[in-house]
């Protein structure tokens, strides 16, 4: 990399946030937060947009048979299946109590498993919990199902069973293929199993096959990287996410202390896995995507970029907007867009809540007016690499102060900008984080007086 790249790393890698929501968790106002504003916001975001638009749907199966140390993820480790049957239950009885909240019937858009490892419950309770949410349900006619699968455990009953209730798109968790990586984030998995599960997808008609990627991970090398990209394209998935590995062992305790800081690559070093691994990519055919992301030009992803209806919420991009999205499961969030609400994080206050017929909800933030405003930028900027305020409802009395910072980003070459709007260009990708910041109002209000954001590059 160039020594003005290597300078504007330096500059920039900062403490930042990956802006699935604004405000970001951490400046939730959690003390003007309530259940039943949560429920109000829910209830009139539903009715503006359920005949048009549909619902989404998160669903946080928590259960995994091994830790694996680079995840940041609310898990609870075990080998015990007999805990499948109560969790199901659980979740089916938080859905009926928002379908009794909703009074009128969902349409679903899109539901995504997530995890802990979806695929660590039996196809027969996967299909019982889809058969009950679904049936309070309609589905929309154009609808997105997806889950996350571990190449270790991902059966072909697993991919044939969710392919009959609809699913179309699989994720697999990769990470890397080079075995002393695997073995310092206790993630051994060979690429004959990715290979397997990948052919089996193919075969039974899957639309949509995804590869999860991370760099920076400990004793990780640019040639590991490459390594994995070269693998990687020899099964040609539809999309794939090239992830950042957010080190973050004081806030993850003891699941991110099996290895020293020193053993995982920083700053430059980081970001040049990211950008040799990107040229190989676009060199197979991918096209970058919003941020860490790329698809193939068949894939719905890309279309969505190219259409500008890319948008980003707590899973991650998604080819479609819903208004609603309903996290369903311990830690799950919810969005009903003027509000968020975050589920308990444990399974035993989860049981308890539902046992009291209390939707499980421990916080949340209802958007102001100002929120608002600056999340449709954020989002704008994430999704579309560019945002205006030339209309005058984007507009907000701090905005002054952003172009005096985005200034000193077009002088570096990161944007480009008018007096009513700004355009990332290629150079400022990797420092999307960052252009994002200068809008953040809450971020510049109250900086953090500890630790609690990743590193932006």
């Amino acid at each position: 990399m160039s020594v003005q790249v290597n300078s504007l790393i330096q500059k920039y890698n900062v403490p930042g946030p990956r802006y699935t929501s604004y405000p970001t968790v951490p400046y939730w106002e959690e003390q003007n937060f309530s259940l039943e504003q949560w429920k109000q916001t829910l209830k009139k975001s539903f009715a503006e947009s359920n005949q048009n638009e549909g619902i989404s749907l998160y669903i946080h199966l928590p259960f995994c048979e091994s830790l694996c140390t680079f995840c940041g993820c609310h898990k609870r480790v075990t080998k015990r299946h007999e805990v499948e049957q109560p969790y199901i239950q659980a979740v089916l009885k938080e859905w009926d109590l928002y379908c009794e909240l909703l009074q009128e019937k969902p349409m679903i858009k899109e539901i995504h498993l997530g995890g802990g490892t979806p695929t660590f419950f039996s196809m027969a309770h996967l299909a019982q919990l889809l058969q009950g949410i679904l049936a309070k349900a309609d589905v929309a006619p154009v609808h997105e199902f997806s889950f996350e699968g571990h190449p270790n455990n991902t059966t072909r009953e697993h991919l044939q069973g969710l392919y009959d209730l609809g699913f179309r798109r699989v994720s697999y968790g990769v990470q890397d293929y080079n075995e002393t990586v695997q073995k310092a984030i206790h993630r051994i998995q060979p690429y004959e199993n990715v290979k397997q599960v990948t052919a089996w997808a193919r075969e039974i008609g899957y639309e949509s096959i995804s590869h999860d990627l991370v760099f920076g991970l400990p004793f990780q090398s640019l040639e590991d990287v490459l390594n994995t990209i070269e693998q990687t394209n020899s099964l040609l998935p539809d999309r794939l996410a090239l992830y950042s590995y957010a080190h973050v062992p004081w806030i993850k305790g003891n699941g991110q202390r099996g290895f020293k800081d020193a053993d995982v690559p920083k700053d430059a070093i980081k970001r040049g896995c990211y950008e040799e691994g990107k040229k190989k990519l676009l060199a197979h055919g991918y096209h970058e995507i919003g941020m860490d992301h790329f698809a193939l030009e068949k894939d719905a992803m890309y279309q969505s970029f190219q259409a500008g209806t890319l948008h980003r919420n707590f899973m991650g991009y998604t080819a479609s907007k819903t208004q609603v999205m309903i996290g369903l499961g311990i830690s799950s969030i919810s969005d009903s867009w003027y509000s968020f609400a975050q589920n308990v994080k444990t399974i035993e206050e989860y049981y308890e809540c539902l046992a009291r017929n209390e939707i499980p909800v421990f916080k949340g933030h209802v958007l102001n007016q100002e929120d608002l405003i600056i999340r449709q930028h954020i989002l704008n900027l994430m999704c579309s690499f560019s945002t205006s305020w030339e209309n005058s409802e984007m507009l907000f009395p701090e905005i002054d102060e952003v172009v005096e910072q985005l200034e000193e980003m077009a002088q570096d070459g990161l944007i480009q900008f008018s007096d009513s709007s700004v355009t990332i260009l290629e150079k400022g990708k990797p420092f999307v984080r960052n252009i994002c910041m200068a809008f953040d109002l809450r971020l510049k209000r109250r900086m953090p007086e500890s630790r609690i954001f990743s590193m932006t590059i």
